[in-house]
């Protein structure tokens, strides 16, 4: 049974730091792709980054390149969002997924239900 479980959300104020962490089971994160997606109020849930299952390939969506920094710890089996210059405009809850395809051009919304963690709020203000 696949489980992923989100940590490390806060509040933070704008310029600072968050690094989430998604500890996976009933699969193997350096076995298959993974990501980090994200949802603010009223809008559709969307890709931050993915991460390819070799570990060697990455996608970000252009509002976290050069901010933030998708990585994983095999030992673990966790995987990462080092997210850097907050913006208030990160806040959402942010979500961690193993995807069930890699692409090299977007990072691509898993459709079962069990490919995703709970959520964790990120919220970003002074």
């Amino acid at each position: 049974q696949l489980q992923l479980v989100e940590s490390g959300g806060g509040l933070v104020q704008p310029g600072g730091s968050l690094r989430l962490s998604c500890a996976a089971s009933g699969f193997t994160v350096e076995r298959n792709p993974i990501g980090w997606f994200r949802q603010a109020p009223g809008k559709r849930r969307e890709e931050v980054s993915c991460l390819s299952s070799d570990g060697v390939s990455t996608n970000y969506a252009d509002s976290a390149k050069g901010r933030f920094t998708i990585s994983r710890d095999n030992a673990k089996n966790t995987f990462y969002l080092q997210m850097n210059s907050l913006k208030p405009e990160d806040t959402a809850v942010y979500y961690c997924a193993r995807l069930q395809y890699w692409s090299a051009y977007r990072c691509y919304l898993p459709t079962q239900n069990d490919y995703w963690g709970q959520g964790t709020q990120v919220t970003v203000s002074s």
